[in-house]
């Protein structure tokens, strides 16, 4: 896990200075060592900073056994002994340890056919010095970033959009991202600064003086006709007293044996590796299964919160004595929360819905003073085994409707989307009337609806006028079918497609920034795209009709879970909220940040009307509390974008 940057010059020699000021801007990432490095032609300049992982030694870029190919890698390639041990045998010769070197290697052999023989999470740059092009690439799932721009016939690419902004891409916001990240549907094309794109998980990027293309290498596979056809027919639950069926046992032997093998690959290091844990079966479930790859005991960190209505460090104690764990609480007040809040904003260079990005950039902390800089989480099995409530809601839609479901859908078609969800239909037409045919998940709707309607009503004028008539979500929904065959898979697959592409590569694994500003590598072994191409592969009901949610991964790792985590219904990661703690350090920092004069130049906003939201709290129902929480913070992630970055 590092910090890479690169610049690509069509005329002209790289500057320096600039390579040098970006990979600086990336110190965080890679604290163990730092260096730049710059073609014998001029054309092209690599910089990369180190967190020594695999290899004390593995500084970058690394050169191939001729010369004529340098690589910057940042992330974890697993399996690669065997990979590395096949090259050998092939002639190749290592100059390092590390395991970036095989990408390298089979970039030589293969080109960029070697993307197939990659796992894990990556991001990377390779420079051929022989042909003059720039190949990149980025995970499958996007867990590691990789941000681009071009200016003045240059190509920059780095880590973080503040390396770019370092080496001199003009800060400015980008509208159209603001936009969608204020509506929960963020672009995981573009970044919030004007000029600055991302490139897209399953993606890479050619650049060379012919110009820039950047091209699908994989995508999640739509279900085959057959995998419909079974996912139509009834399966039995476990949970009945009735034997499972061959199907669902198969299945849950088929997990087990790829979770544990996701998990064993993610605990090669030359670094102690340690588990996040919450308490939760996921989190849970990886400490269980890495407690049995060593004999030592494995190092647990878990985030609790001096407000006890959202602490749940007593389950994770469960979790890590039933474990062997040597289990470190680190318990944060609001004035915490508070104090961090804008650190974690910067780090994470997002719109901050809730205080959780600041309790994971504590917690991540917390890791680094422990000495720890390895880590394993939990993240991705919700999305695996259909955790998430509005997944398992749409679950059942992928079957013929039946007479009671049609009268819905006629019912829904003749209510007025503006009656029921206001906030809504003023944002998206099209998305209010789906929300009243598809009745079985009103909370998701009925929760974002609340939010909509309070969003728009702190936006300036001129930006409500831009965006007047667009439809976020219709348009998103469409680029999305043209680009990953959506009709191909089932309602409830689609939303998974979404989510994956949206606010989870751009929200959820922004926890990236927050945990290497510490120089804190997390592994996320439910990400492992063998592991999630299965239980894609499954039927729906298989995965969803049971009376617990992920009841297949439940059951898979009965062995490694004791009792109390069994048997625990899911509950969702959320920090301290800040409007119900009225006069509370989180509730002024809102206040003094809300009021400042960072919030009051922000272009896309009407400052009168955030100081009336702020002077109605008092009166506010309690049902939008939930909403308007969200709403404030992720103003004051916009106020601190600003005066941070200067926009």
């Amino acid at each position: 896990m590092c910090g890479i940057a690169a610049i690509l010059s069509r005329e002209g020699p790289v500057p320096a200075d600039a390579l040098q000021r970006a990979t600086v801007a990336l110190r965080h990432r890679g604290p163990d060592g730092e260096g730049t490095w710059i073609a014998p032609s001029g054309r092209a300049g690599l910089g990369h900073t180190l967190l020594a992982i695999t290899d004390p030694d593995g500084h970058q870029p690394i050169a191939s056994e001729d010369g004529r190919l340098h690589i910057i890698h940042n992330g974890q390639f697993y399996d690669y002994q065997r990979i590395r041990a096949s090259l050998e045998q092939k002639g190749h010769r290592f100059r390092t340890r590390s395991d970036s070197e095989i990408a390298l290697h089979l970039y030589e052999d293969l080109g960029p056919a070697c993307l197939k023989h990659l796992r894990g999470q990556f991001a990377f740059v390779i420079w051929n010095e022989e042909s003059g092009v720039l190949f990149a690439a980025r995970d499958r799932f996007g867990l590691k970033p990789l941000h681009y721009a071009t200016k003045d016939d240059r190509l920059y690419l780095a880590s973080e959009a503040k390396a770019l902004l370092a080496a001199g891409v003009a800060p400015g916001w980008d509208m159209r991202a603001v936009y969608h990240a204020l509506h929960a549907c963020p672009d995981e094309r573009i970044s919030l600064f004007a000029g600055i794109s991302q490139l897209p998980p399953g993606h890479l990027l050619h650049a060379s003086a012919a110009g820039v293309r950047v091209e699908r290498y994989w995508d999640l596979p739509a279900p085959s006709r057959r995998a419909n056809r079974r996912a139509a027919q009834p399966v039995r639950s476990a949970i009945t007293r009735k034997a499972p069926s061959p199907d669902l046992a198969e299945a849950i032997e088929r997990i087990r044996e790829l979770t544990e093998e996701s998990i064993r690959l993610r605990m090669v290091a030359s670094v102690p590796v340690g588990c996040l844990l919450s308490g939760g079966l996921d989190s849970s479930a990886v400490l269980g299964v890495a407690a049995s790859c060593t004999d030592d005991p494995v190092a647990a960190f878990t985030v609790g919160f001096e407000r006890r209505d959202f602490d749940e460090s007593v389950g994770a104690s469960e979790a890590a004595a039933a474990a062997g764990a040597e289990h470190h609480l680190v318990t944060l007040s609001d004035a915490e929360l508070a104090d961090s809040f804008a650190d974690a904003v910067w780090h994470a260079e997002t719109i901050q819905y809730n205080t959780h990005g600041a309790a994971r950039y504590l917690l991540s902390r917390g890791v680094r003073d422990a000495g720890y800089k390895s880590m394993l989480a939990g993240e991705g099995a919700d999305e695996a085994f259909f955790g998430y409530e509005f997944l398992r809601a749409t679950a059942g839609s992928g079957r013929r409707p039946g007479p009671g479901k049609l009268l819905r859908i006629l019912s829904g078609l003749l209510r007025s989307p503006s009656r029921h969800y206001p906030g809504l239909a003023a944002a998206s037409p099209w998305l209010a009337r789906l929300a009243l045919m598809l009745p079985a998940a009103p909370s998701l709707f009925t929760r974002l609806a609340r939010g909509l309607g309070h969003i728009h009503s702190v936006f300036s004028a001129d930006f409500r006028e831009d965006f007047a008539g667009y439809d976020l979500y219709r348009a998103y929904y469409r680029r999305c079918g043209r680009t990953a065959d959506l009709s191909r898979r089932e309602p409830s697959r689609r939303l998974l497609y979404l989510w994956l592409h949206s606010l989870f590569v751009n929200y959820h694994l922004a926890a990236d920034r927050l945990d290497m500003a510490h120089g804190v590598e997390v592994r996320l072994p439910f990400l492992d795209h063998h592991l999630f191409e299965y239980t894609n592969s499954l039927p729906v009901p298989l995965l969803a009709n049971h009376l617990r949610e992920k009841h297949l991964l439940r059951e898979a790792m009965r062995s490694y879970i004791p009792d109390p985590v069994y048997d625990r219904v899911k509950r969702p990661f959320w920090g301290p909220t800040a409007v119900r703690a009225q006069g509370g350090p989180l509730h002024e920092f809102l206040q003094d940040t809300l009021r400042g004069d960072a919030c009051r130049s922000v272009p896309f906003l009407d400052h009168a009307a955030v100081v009336d939201l702020l002077d109605g709290l008092p009166s506010l129902p309690e049902e939008d509390r939930p909403s308007l929480d969200s709403l404030l913070l992720m103003l004051a992630s916009v106020a601190v974008l600003q005066e941070r970055y200067r926009l």
